[in-house]
């Protein structure tokens, strides 16, 4: 007898399914885009540190209230860091000093306030610019 794992849902009730266009249209944060590049950047053929079959494994192996919790792509950066860590390519030290770094550099940016003339000239989604000094 096969004994079915958590994140295997074949033969479960999908609930809901969306059509294709509507995440065809979705604007993916900053972080998921990197964490996208991540995968690109250490499974590429030049460094070859991780396969796509072991990135799914990884998230494979996460437990079953993390896969659940957890969102699609930090499900994957999970994986990656467990993949790099199990194969010696970055330490846990390494990481948390990396880790605390990264929260003392957000910390700075959010008490940072941002001035008008540090804005760049852009657009907005409805086509229409305005001058953010008039908003102040």
């Amino acid at each position: 007898m096969h004994l079915k794992r958590h994140h295997d849902m074949g033969g479960d009730d999908a609930g809901t399914v969306t059509d294709g266009e509507v995440e065809a249209e979705r604007v993916y944060d900053p972080w998921e885009r990197r964490t996208d590049a991540i995968l690109r950047l250490v499974s590429d053929k030049k460094r070859n540190l991780m396969t796509v079959d072991e990135l799914r494994r990884g998230v494979e192996d996460l437990g079953p209230g993390a896969y659940d919790e957890l969102s699609y792509y930090e499900r994957w950066i999970a994986s990656i860091t467990n993949i790099l860590i199990e194969k010696g390519v970055i330490g846990i030290d390494e990481l948390g000093r990396k880790m605390a770094e990264a929260e003392a550099r957000l910390k700075a940016d959010s008490e940072t306030p941002i001035r008008p003339e540090d804005l760049e000239p852009h657009e907005h989604p409805d086509g229409e610019g305005h001058d953010h000094e008039a908003d102040h």
